[in-house]
């Protein structure tokens, strides 16, 4: 019987160390073969890891193969069946692997299969290890398109803030050449106010337009009734509406909830919306002012029996100072920000701004904004259609 069981055990003990050794060698197999190629859990990791870079990035090799990529990668024209698409871009790693150090390019990559591309780039290669590299692309085109605006806004600033200027200067030597003639005098002088107002009332919008673009221009966001925001922009405006023989018609049931915002940012877009109805609209005429509750938003709407606006203009009548018929609009005193003024606002809460117009039927500016109910605002994701 001993001896059976010694030799139980020993069985068992041989049995155990050639389970282990076997283990022991698979263990070795897995780690060389994780020395030759990366596993696929390993890339996929590494490919989340990228999605997370604010630009579009990848790891390639020496040879131009992408390991792994940002999923934007393919839709930008970089990859192309997980190798380098634009030959700019391959030369560019080739020169990083032969010098072995980082380098960058600005560059154009041209349209990928699909029909995307065409966008400007800046590339950055940098090597990671002998055979790996790791690929940055920003895009230029959205920064470019930023610096084209804010060229065109102060070459605006400029000629607006000029003309008004201008004929100030002109008049203040009118004034001065007809010194002996009192009539002539208070006449330049009321043009002067004109003129004088005009500025004024161009750099208040300068100011509110740089406001709502601000850093810190929701800081001060809370609940606000929808009656009361139309109630105060109506109150501001119903003396230029009266100057003007223009009748503000406010609908019964303006009372249809909150919106949770910056309250005088809300009150100057509808204000704006509104000083703009009465401004078009021939003397005599009414201008409309109601509101509705669409699904989950708000909607805010100005209608005016003014001339309307041409079709084409349509697209463009909310950019900074873009003015359907200049001349008229010197007329009536516009500054060219108050629809840019109003769209920022929107851009703010979450909202959208639309128009309807037909030539000779009048026009109803709408402003669209999330509805704000049992301390949530609706919907709570996404942005309105």
């Amino acid at each position: 019987m001993e001896q059976t069981a010694f030799f139980l055990l020993g069985t068992a003990l041989l049995l155990v160390t050639a389970i282990a050794i076997n283990q022991n060698m698979k263990l070795k197999k897995n780690i060389e073969q994780s020395k030759l190629a990366p596993p696929i859990d390993r890339v996929a990791a590494l490919r989340e890891i990228l999605d997370f870079l604010p630009d579009a990035a990848a790891v390639v090799d020496s040879q131009d193969h992408v390991l792994a990529s940002s999923s934007n990668c393919v839709a930008m024209g970089l990859v192309v069946a997980d190798r380098l698409g634009p030959i700019e871009l391959r030369a560019l790693n080739r020169e990083v692997n032969r010098l072995h150090k980082s380098l960058s390019r600005e560059t154009t990559i041209g349209q990928s299969a699909n029909g995307l591309g065409g966008w400007e780039a800046r590339l950055q290669l940098s090597p990671l290890d002998e055979e790996l590299s790791l690929l940055i692309a920003q895009d230029l085109s959205e920064e470019r398109r930023l610096n084209e605006v804010r060229r065109d806004f102060v070459a605006n600033v400029s000629h607006e803030l000029k003309t008004p200027v201008g004929a100030l200067a002109l008049l203040a030597e009118a004034v001065q050449s007809a010194d002996t003639d009192m009539d002539q005098v208070r006449h330049f002088a009321s043009r002067m106010q004109i003129e004088v107002a005009r500025l004024i009332e161009m750099i208040a919008d300068l100011v509110e337009l740089s406001r709502v673009q601000g850093d810190t221009a929701m800081r001060h966001s809370e609940p606000v009734s929808v009656h009361n925001l139309v109630s105060a922009a109506v109150d501001d405006v119903r003396v230029v509406a009266s100057e003007h023989q223009i009748e503000l018609t406010v609908a019964a049931s303006i009372d249809v909830g909150s919106i949770f915002g910056d309250e005088r940012q809300l009150v100057t877009a509808i204000r704006n919306l509104i000083s703009n109805a009465i401004n078009y609209s021939p003397k005599g005429t009414k201008v409309g002012i109601g509101a509705r509750t669409v699904d989950e938003y708000i909607e805010i709407s100005v209608t005016d029996q003014g001339p309307g606006i041409p079709e084409a203009e349509l697209s463009r009548i909310f950019e900074r100072f873009y003015r359907v018929d200049p001349a008229r609009s010197r007329d009536t005193g516009g500054t060219g920000l108050g629809l840019a003024i109003v769209k920022h606002v929107c851009a703010n809460h979450g909202g959208d701004c639309f128009v309807w117009s037909s030539v000779g039927e009048g026009s109803t500016f709408t402003l669209k904004f999330p509805a704000y109910s049992n301390g949530s605002i609706s919907p709570t994701e996404g942005s309105p259609s």
